[in-house]
């Protein structure tokens, strides 16, 4: 099973841009063992549904680097085998770094974990993606695909 999971929050202008590639990867034909879903801010929903035996595991979600803004970004997550005492639980205040130490405290292990990500332009509050990054849904998109591709091609399933 492959897990494509968008992250943000749409009331806080480039947030958003993880929840506007999985509308873009929605309106596309997958396969059965794909799934693509918005997780918005419910980061707590994410954790739970990682307890699932989940080949790859795509986020999708702004990642602050440095770069310009719209800047993608593909890096392979290596979550901490040993998560510290302190993990937020405020459903609202999640992150993709928080969720992932917090599956195996669930009971869960994780597969491979990939995060797609844009470097945002403005996180203030507002609806609507900064032009920059509005530019790179798209790009993530197809980087998203060409990485379910590549999964299924490693498992024999293409």
């Amino acid at each position: 099973m492959i897990l494509v999971a968008g992250l943000g929050n749409m009331f806080c202008s480039d947030d958003a841009f993880g929840v506007s590639v999985i509308e873009e990867l929605a309106k596309r034909e997958w396969p059965d063992h794909v799934e693509v879903q918005d997780f918005g801010i419910r980061g707590i929903h994410l954790a739970y549904q990682l307890l699932e035996p989940y080949e790859l595991v795509v986020l999708v979600d702004v990642v602050q680097r440095g770069g310009a803004p719209g800047s993608v970004y593909v890096v392979e997550a290596e979550p901490d085998p040993e998560p510290g005492p302190e993990v937020s639980m405020d459903a609202h205040d999640l992150g993709p770094d928080a969720v992932l130490s917090l599956v195996p405290r669930l009971g869960g292990t994780l597969g491979k974990v990939v995060v797609v990500g844009c470097e945002p332009a403005d996180l203030g509050t507002g609806i609507g993606l900064t032009p920059a990054v509005q530019g790179a849904v798209e790009t993530a998109a197809r980087l998203v695909t060409d990485l379910v591709l590549e999964q299924r091609v490693s498992e024999g399933t293409a």
